[in-house]
């Protein structure tokens, strides 16, 4: 197995695992019967992304990325049905759900009937997938805001950390290798903000050691 390989199956195994991670939220509304304690919006806005950089993976004819967001559009379709069948304000769900199925059909119009397919319709669609994917990794940011002022890592999730790192990472050798900067470029903020949150949980950890410092999440 030459190096590219070993990263395509990194890719696929760590990227899998942290989508798993959503099992969690699905195992916690089918248990209270409820969506009350559990965000809906990162289902949508993943679900798009993995949709987007599906597209990209079969104009490109990327098997790797074909087949970790083939995984991660189900697993993200399954959390949102799961959702809206235990959610109380299911007209807020619907609506958000509807403007992500417009955004779709809006982009797909775009990417296949406006941009002459070949060259430029890849790297449009790869440039448009590449700003959605950084702004994703950049989104928790005000997130870890929070965190310093309070000096708390309660609300962080280490495994999840840990797993955005290691995805991260193999995406980034992944594009290097391939020299594709779409698929690298975008990957590289999650290692950065995934070594902002290890600093986070050594730092608060440290100054405050009677004070469980995060909380596992089962994968």
């Amino acid at each position: 197995m030459d190096f590219l390989q070993l990263l395509s199956c990194a890719c696929i195994i760590f990227t899998v695992g942290m989508f798993t991670t959503g099992l969690t939220d699905l195992k916690k509304m089918k248990t209270t019967q409820s969506a009350d304690n559990v965000q809906f919006l990162p289902f949508l806005t993943t679900c798009l992304n993995n949709l987007g950089w599906l597209y990209y993976g079969l104009l490109k004819g990327d098997g790797t990325v074909i087949s970790v967001n083939i995984i991660g559009a189900f697993l993200q379709t399954l959390y949102i049905i799961t959702y809206c069948h235990y959610a109380k304000d299911k007209r807020r769900v619907f609506s958000q759900t509807l403007t992500m199925v417009s955004v779709l059909c809006v982009g797909w119009v775009y990417f296949t009937v406006v941009i002459p397919s070949g060259e430029a319709q890849l790297s449009q669609l790869g440039l448009a997938c590449s700003v959605f994917t950084i702004s994703m990794y950049l989104s928790p940011l005000t997130d870890l805001l929070d965190i310093v002022r309070n000096k708390s890592v309660e609300r962080l999730s280490f495994s999840l950390t840990v797993a955005t790192f290691f995805t991260s990472t193999s995406w980034t050798l992944y594009g290097l290798q391939l020299h594709d900067y779409y698929i690298m470029v975008p990957n590289t903020p999650g290692i950065f903000t995934s070594l902002i949150r290890f600093f986070l949980f050594w730092w608060f950890g440290a100054i405050i050691p009677n004070k469980p410092s995060y909380k596992l999440i089962q994968i």
